[in-house]
């Protein structure tokens, strides 16, 4: 019987194999910041600057802070020049993992990089975000 459960769950296995997306990266070094952290920024909008990586659904269906950069996380490097390297930056995400390889990024070109922040972490630790409705690409814009 033991044998006859092996079998099964290795064809099992064989029959839907695991997806392989993208290959693993490494863990980011960036910080990933708290709650009171991203308050204390939010509350001197002055003197930072928040680049959000995700896609406008992302942005419209999570929420986010209240001023931020939109830059798109595969879109990044050829945005550098446009990125001003005089304001501290915080890179945000759901869960701050791409704005942790964000961060890297940014820091490794010479970016002063508070660190990383996930939408959804910070909502779930009683912060509040805000709704922020994307528009929808013209028919222009799409051709």
């Amino acid at each position: 019987m033991r044998k006859l459960v092996f079998f099964t769950l290795l064809a099992a296995a064989a029959a839907y194999p695991q997806q392989t997306g993208a290959p693993k990266q490494a863990p980011s070094k960036a910080k990933k910041l708290t709650r009171a952290e991203l308050d204390n920024f939010l509350a001197h909008p002055e003197q930072v600057l928040f680049i959000d990586v995700r896609r406008p659904d992302e942005v419209s269906s999570n929420g986010g802070f209240p001023v931020y950069l939109s830059i798109q996380a595969g879109e990044l490097e050829k945005h550098l020049p446009e990125i001003p390297k005089d304001r501290v930056i915080v890179t945000v995400s759901n869960h701050a993992a791409r704005a942790g390889r964000a961060a890297d990024l940014l820091e490794s070109k010479g970016f002063k990089v508070a660190g990383a922040a996930g939408v959804e972490d910070y909502e779930s630790e009683g912060g509040k975000v805000v709704t922020i409705e994307v528009p929808k690409p013209s028919v222009a814009a799409k051709q």
